[in-house]
């Protein structure tokens, strides 16, 4: 049973490394939002409504966290199976849905509008997780995940290999910018935009590889591992913070491993936060940036950190 705790420095909190001891805030702990989840996932923070919304895959729906009230409410039902999400550099919510196989974007007025469903005429698979670069460009991963079975999506046959996307915002035109990842799942761009990281989920062990960004910035140069998971769990999602560090969902259902492992840029891992369950990704919000929301299993958890997440 999930219990706070009720000392400072919360115990949950894990210094690997010394460099890891300024991000730890001493009077901070590990906060229980929300639960009655069955998969929670693709947390999106919201300054204009205070709010974090967030994928409840199985159940096809979006929640909301209200930081005024603490309530939690359903933003959208059904959802189409929505999985990640995130904000585009004017604001509106981007999505990955799995049970239509594509990528949206929720418009000011709440209508939607489909940016991506097919690839050379053929359907998409089951998109997994999403981030907007500066230049407003899309990149997405799109495993067959979701259409494996009925739990978390429409049982089919996938019609496409598993491939990382780059959708052009002046062209609305799709281009493959990473086709050799087994299992590409969670991605995220370190603060300058210079580096690509994606979490390749099939490979064994798990890993997360990382990828120069080009002069064009629009192709990736040769990948590199930064992360290897030799038999101490499972990378998901993940984000960076303003110092460059990877703050991954993480864990094997084991009280060991669950919760939250924090790399430095070169890949030393300094640092963890432990949770009851495991975790699949995780953002950062709050007025200041400094607040780590960790959609965990069933449950939503929060912690201030002394580091902002990087946009």
């Amino acid at each position: 049973m999930w219990q706070e705790s009720e000392f400072y420095p919360d115990p949950g909190i894990e210094i690997l490394r010394p460099s890891f001891a300024k991000y730890r805030l001493f009077s901070a702990r590990i906060e229980r939002l929300a639960t009655g989840c069955r998969w929670s996932e693709g947390p999106v923070w919201f300054g204009d409504m205070r709010s974090l919304i967030w994928s409840d895959i199985p159940n096809d729906r979006m929640l909301r966290w209200d930081e005024q009230t603490g309530a939690t409410s359903v933003f959208r039902g059904p959802s189409n199976f929505a999985n990640g999400n995130t904000r585009d550099r004017q604001g509106r919510l981007v999505t990955c849905e799995h049970g239509a196989r594509r990528i949206t974007r929720t418009e000011y007025d709440g209508s939607i509008t489909v940016l991506l469903d097919r690839f050379q005429g053929k359907r998409l698979n089951s998109p997994n997780d999403i981030v907007v670069k500066s230049d407003d460009s899309i990149w997405f991963t799109d495993p067959p995940f979701g259409i494996l079975g009925d739990y978390e999506g429409d049982r089919a046959e996938p019609e496409l290999p598993a491939n990382v996307y780059r959708l052009d915002p002046g062209t609305g035109e799709a281009t493959i910018v990473a086709g050799d990842i087994l299992g590409p799942n969670g991605l995220a761009f370190s603060p300058d935009e210079r580096i690509l990281y994606i979490v390749e989920s099939r490979s064994v062990p798990r890993r997360i590889v990382a990828f120069d960004v080009t002069g064009d910035g629009a192709t990736l140069g040769e990948r590199r591992i930064l992360i290897s998971a030799e038999g101490d769990g499972t990378p998901d999602g993940f984000r960076c913070d303003e110092d460059g560090n990877l703050w991954c969902g993480w864990g094997m259902g084991t009280p060991e491993l669950d919760g939250v492992m924090v790399y430095s840029p070169e890949g030393e891992r300094i640092g963890r936060i432990k949770l009851p369950e495991r975790c699949a990704n995780v953002a950062f919000g709050g007025r200041k940036r400094n607040r780590l929301f960790m959609a965990a299993s069933q449950s939503l958890y929060a912690l201030y950190v002394n580091t902002r997440g990087c946009r």
